[in-house]
């Protein structure tokens, strides 16, 4: 049957990609059978979010200062799945940070990885590996920085990054100098690679946060901006001096060179970056980059292919938000929510703003539909950080989930509705452009107050549904898994380049399943400082196959695939179609 299967799919390989075409929303409103369901809630079809965290093996803990009285304190907390051994499960890195008082004394905080046992347990490898103290490590990003298929760690941090250069045996090697990035001094935040001129080795975007050293600090509660609310609370980031963000050039030879000058990314600006992804926004095959920016207007630079890029934040319409104001701009879940073959994304945010939602119009333009979708009402009066859409119940349309926690612990003295922990929010998709906050309705688990921060997903057990691994400033992490609900099909695309970058960052897969057809991206960073799962998964509702899959790959190529089987995961070469298809892991177990 496997012969048979990759007989069929290899059919239409070789086309020249031209910018990715976008369809429309109509046909699909159209179609019949399962893609014609209204959307219904909760109404018995959709799983119950569980936590599973126990069960699972991982005893990570993020050590976390009681008071908070400083904003190096408040801001770590990323989470990164990695297959660093290419077992075909995804692997766990936590970051860790410690607290200023621990840094003048000379402690660390460790951070860990743990191994996936394809049993659902973890086991921590942390010492074996060699990243368990690689700075105060703030978030983690995956990427193969040397193309040698073997996926690499970029840990940023409060003063700089560490590049962990995977060595292909359960190790790691500290790189950083090597590799010239050692130069990179400042608090490094979110950090993205992406093949920005498609020469085939992943480029390196670095965002920086604000300027802030241990021995300069302002006191706790000093002045008008350490007060909130009339209470004292940490310094900043208002009233701190930013950090210019930096671009690094991939050298083919295991080096980089600081490009930022050149490519007009320098943030002459010195906003308070956040978190940033590579995406083509306006699909003319040349990538874009997103920046999110604390409390001062996002970038969104229009890449020219070459290596040039132009600010178009506030012409598209992302720098502020619908009233003209720059929010506290956190993570980002980047999604084609509605199916257009445009790519969409969200922006999480403070507790006295809400959720962004900029819809992709097309040609570079984008719409602020947070209040007409749903998302800015449920958002409100939360501290939103890690997000992301995700398809828990394999409908073929994507909801949101968002993780939240308060940066001020004082925030428990007031008498008011605000709480240091706070409940995560779970938005289903109502497939006409809204969403329906259904946070007290999926599970019990998800009402667990935590001071969350990083958010990443992936399918952990390699059975088709997506778990959501929540790491916290505060103490454990929290892993939810769907459980019930409608058994929906669903399939699984992971993507190996050969003239693109080997591990196909950016690359699109386009599925059409009967009149659902969806679009997804090979994405290294968003969320909240957080690295999802390298593969890219659809839900198919109650279609047993896909009629076709266009692989869209970085170097332009378009390679078409054709019937394929529902509930497996496919491994797709460039040039040579699928090189492997397994069913899940529970059929495979099954079997003498």
């Amino acid at each position: 049957m496997v012969v048979a299967v990759l007989c069929l799919v290899r059919a239409g390989m070789g086309q020249k990609n031209t910018p990715l075409p976008e369809q429309g929303v109509t046909r699909h409103r159209a179609a019949k059978g399962s893609d014609a369901k209204a959307a219904s809630g909760l109404a018995g079809n959709y799983p119950q979010l569980v936590d599973i965290t126990a069960s699972t093996g991982i005893q990570f803990e993020h050590f976390s200062s009681p008071e908070q009285k400083f904003i190096v304190e408040s801001m770590s907390g990323g989470v990164a799945l990695i297959d660093y051994d290419r077992d075909g499960w995804p692997d766990i890195y936590f970051t860790n940070a410690q607290s200023v008082d621990m840094a003048i004394h000379g402690k660390k905080a460790r951070s860990a990885l743990y191994h996936n046992n394809h049993d659902g347990t973890f086991t921590d490898v942390t010492d074996k590996a060699g990243v368990g103290y690689p700075c105060w490590a703030m978030g983690a990003v995956v990427g193969d920085y040397n193309n040698d298929g073997w996926p690499d760690l970029l840990v940023t941090c409060f003063g700089g990054v560490v590049l962990y250069r995977n060595n292909g045996d359960g190790t790691f090697t500290d790189v950083t100098k090597s590799a010239g990035l050692s130069g990179d001094t400042q608090w490094a935040t979110g950090a993205a690679f992406g093949d920005y001129d498609n020469d085939g080795w992943a480029d390196l975007f670095i965002s920086h946060y604000v300027d802030f050293h241990l021995n300069d600090m302002a006191a706790f509660g000093s002045n008008d901006t350490c007060k909130y609310l009339g209470i004292d609370v940490q310094c900043g980031p208002r009233g701190l001096k930013g950090s210019p963000d930096s671009l690094y050039h991939n050298n083919k030879d295991g080096t980089f060179t600081d490009v930022t000058a050149k490519s007009g990314v320098g943030d002459a600006e010195r906003r308070y970056g956040l978190t940033a992804v590579w995406s083509d926004f306006n699909n003319d095959g040349k990538l874009d980059l997103l920046v999110t920016n604390d409390g001062q207007p996002n970038y969104l630079y229009q890449g020219d292919g070459t290596g040039k890029f132009v600010d178009a934040g506030f012409t598209s319409g992302v720098a502020l938000n619908e009233d003209g104001a720059a929010q506290a701009n956190m993570g980002i879940a980047l999604g084609d929510f509605m199916h257009t073959g445009r790519m969409s994304f969200v922006i999480s945010h403070f507790d006295n703003e809400y959720a962004a939602f900029y819809r992709n119009e097309g040609g570079m333009n984008f719409k602020d539909i947070s209040m007409a979708s749903g998302i800015a009402k449920g958002t409100r009066g939360y501290v939103g950080w890690g997000d992301a859409f995700v398809d828990f119940h394999n409908d073929g349309w994507e909801d949101f989930l968002l993780v939240n926690g308060h940066v001020y612990p004082q925030v428990d003295s007031l008498h008011s509705k605000l709480r240091y922990a706070e409940p995560k929010l779970l938005f289903v998709n109502q497939r006409d452009g809204t969403f329906k906050d259904c946070s007290d309705l999926a599970g019990a688990a998800l009402q667990i107050p935590q001071v969350s921060r990083g958010l990443a997903v992936g399918d952990l057990f390699n059975d088709g549904k997506l778990e959501a691994v929540v790491e916290n400033l505060v103490g454990k992490p929290m892993i939810l898994r769907p459980e019930g609900g409608a058994q929906n099909h669903w399939i699984s695309f992971q993507l190996e380049g050969v003239k693109s970058n080997r591990l196909a960052l950016n690359a699109r897969v386009r599925a059409t399943a009967g009149g659902l057809v969806q679009l997804g991206e090979l994405i290294s960073g968003g969320s909240y400082l957080s690295q999802n799962d390298l593969r890219i998964h659809f839900g198919l509702a109650d279609h047993e196959r896909v009629d076709n899959a266009k692989v869209f790959w970085p170097d332009g190529k378009v390679e078409t695939l054709t019937n394929l089987i529902a509930d497996r995961f496919y491994v797709v070469r460039e040039g040579q179609g699928v090189v492997s298809t397994k069913p899940p892991a529970a059929e495979r177990a099954k079997r003498p």
